[in-house]
C-alpha cells in the first residue's frame, strides 16, 4: 500500500511515520523543506516538496498513492488566524480534491476533540453538535475541514474516515509541559478534566483506519480509558499550586473534556495499549 502522509515533521507524524515504515508500508511525506525530515528519510520513507498553501503541488504529491493520511495542522496557539483558517481548512479541502481526482482509495483526516463544547451532559460522542462558528480559530477551521470532507463522501463517494484526537501525550513529546502555562493563562478550573492518548494509540487508532473496511464517511473519537483532572496533570509536573486560584467557584460542566470512544471500540476493536497516563507514567513512556 502506497501512502502518502502530510504533517510528518509534527508532534504525531514524527512519531507515527517511523511505526508505519517499520510495519512495511510504502510510505512518502509531503513536506516543505526536505532538510527537516532528513530523519525520517533515512528510515525509508520517499520525500516529497510540497505545501498545502500551494494547490498546484498537491496533485503531484497524491499520484499513484493508495491513501492519505492527513495530520499536518496549525494550531491553536499561533496567533495567525488566517493562517489557521488557511491551513486546517482550505488546505485540507485542496489536499483532499487533489487526491479525490487522482483515483485516491482512502483520505484519513486527523481532527480533534476541541471542536466539541460543554453542556452536552454525557461525554461528547461523535454526534453531538459542534459549532462551525465556534470563536476558536482551531476548532472553528477543523469543523469546516469535517464537513466538506464528509460532503465529498456523501455527493462523490469519497471514502473519507475522520479521527478526533484527545490531547496527545507521551513518547517524549513536551505537549504536556507546554500546556501548563496556558491553563494558569485561561484560568481553568482545576476539576476540569482532560481525557488524553498516548501516541502509541494515536498510532493503533489509524491503522484501524487505514485497514478496516467499511468506515467510509465515519467520524471516530480516540482517547484513553481515564481521563484527568487538570489539578492531577499539573501536579505530575510538580505546577499545581502555581496554575490554578486557590479559590474556586463549583466545577460547571463535569463531563467537558470527556470523549466516548464506544464507536471506535465497536466497529475497529480499538482498546487503548495504555489506557491512562498513569500507566504511561509507570512504564516511563511519557
Amino acid at each position: 500500500m502506497k501512502i502518502l502522509v502530510t504533517g510528518a515533521t509534527g508532534k504525531v507524524g514524527s512519531r507515527f511515520v517511523p511505526r508505519l515504515l517499520a510495519k512495511g508500508y510504502d510510505v512518502s511525506i509531503l513536506v516543505r523543506d526536505a532538510a527537516k525530515a532528513s530523519e525520517l528519510a533515512g528510515l525509508g520513507a520517499k520525500i516529497i516538496t510540497g505545501d498545502l498553501y500551494d494547490p498546484g503541488t498537491l496533485p503531484p504529491a497524491v499520484a499513484g498513492m493508495d491513501t492519505v493520511i492527513h495530520l499536518a495542522a496549525l494550531f491553536r496557539t499561533f496567533t495567525d488566524n488566517d493562517g489557521i483558517v488557511k491551513t486546517n481548512r482550505e488546505g485540507t479541502i485542496a489536499l483532499a480534491e487533489a487526491a479525490l481526482a487522482a483515483d485516491v482509495k482512502r483520505f484519513v483526516f486527523v481532527s480533534t476533540s476541541n471542536v466539541y463544547g460543554s453542556g452536552y451532559r454525557h461525554p461528547a460522542k461523535e454526534d453531538d453538535k459542534v459549532a462551525i462558528n465556534d470563536p476558536r480559530p482551531y476548532s472553528s477551521s477543523k469543523i469546516a475541514a469535517e464537513q466538506e470532507l464528509l460532503s465529498l463522501y456523501q455527493n462523490k463517494g469519497f471514502d473519507v474516515r475522520i479521527l478526533r484526537l484527545a490531547f496527545v501525550y507521551g513518547d517524549k513529546d513536551p505537549h504536556i509541559a507546554e500546556i501548563i502555562p496556558l491553563l494558569k493563562q485561561l484560568k481553568r478550573h482545576s476539576g476540569s478534566r482532560m481525557h488524553m492518548v498516548h501516541h502509541l494509540d494515536v498510532a493503533q487508532a489509524l491503522l484501524l483506519l487505514l485497514n478496516t473496511h467499511g468506515l467510509n464517511g465515519e467520524i471516530f473519537n480516540v482517547a484513553d480509558d481515564a481521563p484527568i483532572t487538570l489539578y492531577e496533570m499539573a501536579d505530575s509536573v510538580g505546577k499545581a499550586a502555581e496554575t490554578f486560584d486557590k479559590e474556586e467557584a463549583a466545577l460547571a460542566d463535569p463531563f467537558e473534556g470527556v470523549q466516548d470512544i464506544s464507536k471506535l471500540r465497536k466497529l475497529t476493536g480499538f482498546r487503548p495499549l495504555v489506557p491512562s497516563y498513569y500507566v504511561a507514567r509507570d512504564l516511563d513512556i511519557l
